[in-house]
């Protein structure tokens, strides 16, 4: 909700600035429920010294191989591995949204331009927000199989509701004077899209990239299901790697997670156009 209300803080119009503020507002409702659910439990059932000690074992084991709790003979974690599993999770993370962006960006660009598929537009997002990845990946391990084509094509559903529908809202709002100037200078459909509404698009489409890559690099922690290593697989695999290793992951892919969002929304800054700024 705070990415979105952030996404639309510049949009001009008093309409883009309620839509911004009530964002935000319904953001610091949740922030402050749960910091005040978290320290409702911590009173009641929390062992504090217990919390930190935990949180200090999974720091630890980002950095340190520990004996695996299958085979202590064997260890598991350490630099060399998460940043194995990292990678792997950076490159499925942008495949799938490389792939669902090649497919929702052009089809949003179309429908935008000649003004239909609104229904289509919204309610695949709706739908899309919907189904669970995890029923997705089950479809596909079931007809596909495992690996990696099958875990990339899910979580590039996932990508895909948030650009179609951002790509269409942003050329449905670029000025009509804009566009019927530059059907006036004898510019073809596809200059139009080119030329005029693409780069007046770019921020909004920028925001839904922005949640699609968020939601894909948080989501891709279900791969190892499908026989795919990524920051997933200690979390998953708890067996193996333990308490601290589960939490050492979910930290790992919290940390991806935010650092993916502050790249995107630098590189969103840097292409929208300076009259837009």
């Amino acid at each position: 909700c705070a990415l979105i209300a952030l996404s639309r803080i510049e949009s001009r119009g008093q309409r883009g600035r309620n839509f911004a503020y009530a964002g935000l507002a319904l953001s610091a409702v949740w922030a402050v429920g749960g910091v005040v659910a978290l320290f409702a439990t911590a009173t009641v059932n929390l062992d504090v010294s217990s919390f930190f000690s935990d949180f200090g074992g999974a720091i630890k084991f980002l950095f340190e191989p520990q004996p695996s709790q299958l085979d202590p003979n064997t260890e598991v974690g350490g630099v060399s591995e998460m940043l194995s599993l990292t990678l792997q999770h950076i490159a499925l993370s942008v495949s799938a949204v490389a792939l669902g962006t090649a497919i929702a960006l052009p089809l949003g660009l179309y429908l935008g331009h000649h003004g239909k598929g609104e229904f289509a537009a919204i309610n695949t997002s709706n739908v899309g927000r919907a189904v669970p990845t995890l029923v997705l990946l089950t479809v596909f391990i079931a007809y596909v199989g495992v690996g990696f084509v099958p875990i990339m094509i899910s979580l590039a559903l996932l990508a895909l509701p948030p650009v179609l529908t951002n790509t269409w809202v942003a050329v449905r709002q670029v000025e009509r004077d804009s566009v019927d100037a530059a059907r006036g200078m004898g510019m073809t459909h596809a200059e139009i899209i080119r030329k005029v509404e693409l780069p007046l698009s770019l921020p909004t489409i920028f925001a839904g990239i922005r949640v699609a890559a968020v939601n894909v690099v948080a989501t891709a922690t279900i791969a190892p299901l499908g026989s795919v290593d990524s920051l997933g697989t200690p979390i998953i695999s708890g067996n193996v790697y333990g308490a601290d290793g589960r939490l050492g992951a979910a930290i790992a892919v919290s940390i991806l997670t935010l650092l993916v969002s502050a790249l995107l929304a630098q590189v969103q800054k840097a292409v929208t156009p300076e009259g837009l700024k």
